[in-house]
């Protein structure tokens, strides 16, 4: 599924929220979606529609996705923390409205994370160097079954389903 068939089926009250998370700051609009575009390419050209299931793909395009969002925002506000917190309030906002069921957030939140710690590594790094990590990462990524899998697993994705 693209972002924008996703986008249009939020509620009014889920667009709104995104919406005023993008007013607020207009200047990290065209870098995140930017970022998007380009982990759903690499992830369709890698995975093909595997990376929509919920896999050692999908795992891998969730801490891509943060991992690009917080290097293209870094070219504006070199403060790499800053950059960190924005990809996170993003990316949990954008879990919070899509409303998937508990485990398949979770997991996506923890491989959220996983992207931005990947990212804070590979700062003066290539894309590819950081693609190429993550994409190792994920095939040692660890399956999971529930919460406590989640919470217990450190440094490490997690995915749902082979």
């Amino acid at each position: 599924m693209n972002i924008w068939k996703r986008i249009r089926q939020l509620s009014v009250g889920q667009l709104w929220k995104l919406t005023m998370l993008f007013v607020v700051n207009p200047f990290k609009i065209i870098p995140t979606l930017r970022a998007t575009q380009r982990t759903f390419y690499i992830c369709n050209k890698l995975y093909g529609k595997e990376h929509h299931k919920s896999n050692k793909a999908n795992a891998f395009r969730h801490a891509l996705w943060n991992a690009l969002i917080c290097k293209n925002i870094r070219k504006k506000s070199k403060n790499k923390q800053k950059t960190v917190f924005w990809a996170q309030k993003v990316t949990d906002l954008y879990e919070n409205v899509t409303k998937n069921n508990e485990l398949d957030e979770a997991m996506d939140l923890h491989n959220n994370a996983i992207g931005r710690i990947s990212f804070l590594n590979f700062l003066d790094k290539k894309e590819e160097e950081l693609v190429g990590f993550l994409q190792n990462k994920s095939k040692n990524a660890r399956k999971i079954q529930n919460l406590e899998e989640i919470e217990s697993t450190t440094n490490q994705m997690v995915y749902l389903h082979d």
